[in-house]
């Protein structure tokens, strides 16, 4: 009789923005097997429900501390998350990696994580300032009307930023299937952020609704969204400040913009700890991880 396969996990959420967190330092799970684990368990109906999966695992690069692999809910592998690298930031301090300021490996590069010792505490991540800026691109696709203006940039992936006057009764799901595959964004798309500035108010706020690709629909928050928000928010002299608070239906995020680079602050709140059973239809030719290739012999033993 074929045994489960039990892993433990730890949910968590970033504003509302949530993960599947587990300790590859252990299970080593391939990046094809994490793949097949998020999309088995981010159902929301059919599985544990979240926005994709966050795996803690040994860094590749001297200098630092421990990896972070974030696996959309599709899949699909992501460069980096804002609100998944403070969630891993605070699960990676609460699995022995106790240090106040830690260096992250990302695919996008190193990142810089600050996690106080008080479990409710915000988490705040450095990143490098966001690069290939584009004001107006030429999409291929003409843009919905009620969009006032779009702008393009990538702080650690791929963000449209899309600014209108009111977030709360567009038709997000549809303007932002369209625009996140526009041709002209190439074969990785990009995340669609629709922004509202408040000016009148005090503390430099933002209001913002996400779109994100990987999840196909739209996500509570999105860290590096609100990242690229504010940069354009800054760059395009609308609301010209050193800090943004960006509101996003999940809840608040802070924004500082600093010369060279930018962080990124706000709640990684762990939500529950449990255990899954988990089947991996892979091909029989597949390299396996360590765990999985000792499951499958003692298996083979029974």
């Amino acid at each position: 009789m074929k045994r489960a396969l039990i892993i433990e996990f730890t949910k968590m959420n970033g504003a509302g923005n949530d993960f599947i967190v587990l300790d590859n330092r252990f299970y080593e799970f391939s990046l094809p097997e994490l793949s097949m684990l998020a999309q088995q368990s981010c159902p929301r109906r059919t599985g544990i429900g979240a926005d994709g999966v966050l795996a803690l695992a040994a860094p590749t690069h001297a200098e630092a501390d421990y990896r972070m692999i974030h696996v959309n809910a599709d899949g699909s592998e992501s460069t980096m998350c804002g609100n998944g690298a403070r969630c891993l930031a605070r699960f990676a301090h609460e699995s022995g990696i106790n240090k106040t300021i830690a260096l992250m490996q990302t695919a996008s590069g190193l990142c810089e994580v600050h996690v106080p010792g008080e479990v409710d505490a915000s988490v705040r991540i450095y990143l490098d300032a966001p690069r290939n800026y584009c004001d107006s691109p030429n999409l291929a696709n003409q843009v919905p009307d009620g969009i006032r203006s779009v702008h393009y940039l990538w702080p650690g992936t791929e963000h449209l930023v899309c600014l209108v006057a009111d977030v709360s009764q567009l038709p997000l799901s549809s303007w932002g299937a369209a625009l996140r595959s526009d041709p002209m964004l190439g074969s990785a798309g990009a995340n669609i952020n629709f922004v509202a500035i408040d000016s009148n108010a005090d503390s430099k706020q933002l209001h913002v609704r996400t779109y994100e690709k990987g999840v196909e629909a739209e996500t509570l928050a999105c860290g590096t969204g609100a990242i690229a928000s504010a940069v354009v928010a800054h760059k395009s002299r609308l609301l010209i400040s050193d800090t943004y608070i960006v509101q996003m239906p999940g809840g608040m995020l802070k924004v500082g913009l600093e010369t060279d680079r930018v962080y990124l602050e706000g709640p990684a709140d762990k939500v529950y700890r449990g255990s899954m059973e988990l089947t991996f239809p892979l091909p029989e030719t597949a390299t396996h991880s360590r765990y999985l290739r000792n499951w499958n012999t003692a298996d083979s033993d029974n």
